[in-house]
């Protein structure tokens, strides 16, 4: 009789473990199935810095060409015949930082958002070599839910450079301004604002080198590879709105919205394909088929924004940069027709940074600035005046927010401030609606 009680025990103990282990397993469909989207507040990396406004630009547009050069470093590796070398160097850093959690139980990080590159990373526990972050660096040995991902795992044969080490996924990445991460690939949950997400997976940095990400504790990448957020939640739509530069960087925030959150039913919405670049395929590039100002269609040859055949040129649309940056003959095409049609002396003096500003009268009601339209494939894209020239009236300047490149050209974010722009990688579409940004 004992021995039949033993046995019901040992099989009550045996059902009732793998009850347990259902619904663990149902727990974490059900956060993963219930959620199909997300928003997460986005701020600025110079927030709290109580910056004047073009001071605020002056710093952003400093980090704005040093990233202009890092992704034409990106680029210009694509010319090269090695597959091995052309996807080793990512752009990296940004402008806006995402709150995030790591971990259970979960702790809390800034991360930058960065749609030019691919991998999710923060610094861990224990560095080697780690950079100055605000909050603490988060410690595997503290998290239930952490897990190493080993060699065999697809994310690690994704890895543009990776190695084999007891077993576990080694990484490293390198960015085009020589900082760099390195560590092994694992998985974890990660928090985003109420939405808990199991077996994300990331790089755990111990050895992170260079200044480029001390704005933040590591990268969310939103590009279109496979170790990207946007992949790995199989949440083919995203979209962000970004807050005017104009604004008090410290009290607005801006958004980023995950899967069906992301909405494409807009009435007031232009759409336009997205580009593949098949040797640089995580960035996100647009058929750009010319540029107006004001009635004049600017003589630019067709070929200019063109992809070349060995993947150079073309433009992209980064969050990333601040103010556009259009190809050398382009830009001196506008500049010359902008000066033209605007009723204000050119400021030669200007100490701004930007190419082209022009010197503001006591009274000025009675500017006339001249309408700038970018004209997309399928999409003509008539900017607000506030999204291309910056003024300051205590300055007595007011300056076009934009410049030239050698290479590569940036659709940049002062130029996308109030709009949503909402990437579908289903369709194969980028659109953008006017939207006050801050009311979100």
């Amino acid at each position: 009789m004992a021995s039949s009680n033993f046995a019901y025990y040992i099989l009550f103990l045996f059902l009732s473990s793998m009850l347990f282990a259902l619904q663990v397993s149902s727990t974490s469909r059900h956060v993963l199935n219930n959620h199909k989207g997300f928003k997460v507040s986005l701020k600025h990396v110079d927030s709290g810095g109580n910056f004047t406004k073009f001071e605020r630009l002056q710093r952003a547009m400093a980090r704005g060409k040093s990233r202009l050069q890092r992704l034409s470093v990106v680029a210009n590796f694509a010319t090269l015949s090695s597959n091995d070398v052309k996807s080793t160097i990512h752009a990296g850093n940004g402008e806006f930082l995402m709150q995030i959690s790591i971990g259970s139980p979960s702790e809390s990080y800034n991360a930058i958002m960065d749609t030019g590159s691919d991998l999710i990373w923060t610094q861990c526990k224990p560095c080697k070599e780690c950079f100055d972050q605000s909050t603490p660096i988060f410690d595997p040995s503290k998290s239930s839910t952490f897990e190493k991902i080993s060699c065999s795992n697809k994310l690690c044969e994704a890895l543009p450079m990776s190695s084999c080490g007891d077993s576990n996924c080694e990484y490293m990445y390198t960015y085009g301004d020589y900082s760099s991460s390195e560590g092994f690939l694992a998985s974890e949950t990660f928090t985003f604002g109420k939405v808990s997400i199991p077996n994300v997976a990331f790089g755990c940095g111990n050895d992170n080198e260079g200044s480029g990400f001390s704005q933040g504790a590591g990268l969310v990448g939103l590009g279109r590879g496979p170790l990207s957020l946007v992949s790995q939640l199989h949440m083919s739509t995203f979209s962000y709105c970004l807050t005017s530069i104009n604004d008090d960087a410290d009290s607005h925030s801006s958004t980023l919205l995950m899967g069906s959150m992301a909405r494409d039913d807009y009435n007031n919405i232009i759409t336009t394909p997205l580009v593949k670049n098949p040797t640089q395929p995580s960035f996100y590039y647009l058929s750009l088929k010319g540029i107006s100002v004001g009635d004049t269609q600017l003589a630019i040859n067709k070929s200019t924004f063109s992809l070349k055949k060995d993947g150079s040129g073309g433009i992209i649309i980064d969050s990333g940069t601040t103010i556009t940056y259009l190809q050398e003959s382009a830009f001196t095409l506008l500049k010359k027709e902008f000066s033209s049609q605007i009723n204000l002396p050119v400021d030669d003096s200007s100490s701004t940074g930007l190419d082209l500003c022009f010197k503001l009268p006591s009274n000025t009601n009675n500017i006339q600035v001249p309408k700038l339209i970018f004209h997309f494939e399928g999409a003509d894209m008539d900017l607000p005046a506030e999204n291309y020239m910056i003024a300051d009236s205590r300055m007595g300047i007011a300056c076009l927010a934009m410049g030239s490149s050698s290479g590569m050209s940036i659709f940049g974010n002062v130029q996308q401030q109030n709009m949503m722009v909402i990437h579908d990688l289903d369709k194969e579409t980028l659109s953008f609606v006017p939207t006050q940004c801050d009311k979100l």
